[in-house]
C-alpha cells in the first residue's frame, strides 16, 4: 500500500505524516489534489516526490479513515 513512503517523526513537520525523505506532509498533497490539481501540476511543483508518493498519500488518507473509530451521536 505503499506505506514505506510516508514517515511520522516527532523532530519533523510537528509529527505530522509526510512524504518519505521530504518535509512534505501527507496533507498538504491532498488539500492540492482536492483543489483539482493535477498529478502532473504537482509533480512539476514538488520534483522531489513522484507518482507512487502522491499515490500513498492517497492510500494513507483511506486507511486513517477506514482504521478510525468514529463516534456519531444522533
Amino acid at each position: 500500500m505503499y506505506f514505506d513512503r510516508i514517515t511520522i517523526d516527532p523532530k519533523v513537520m510537528g509529527g505530522n505524516p509526510c512524504i518519505r525523505d521530504t518535509r512534505i506532509p501527507v496533507s498538504l498533497i491532498l488539500k492540492l489534489l482536492a483543489k483539482k490539481e493535477t498529478f502532473e501540476n504537482i509533480l512539476d511543483d514538488y520534483p522531489e516526490i513522484t507518482e507512487y508518493d502522491i499515490i500513498a498519500c492517497l492510500n494513507y488518507a483511506v486507511w486513517s479513515v477506514t482504521e478510525s473509530i468514529i463516534q456519531v451521536s444522533a
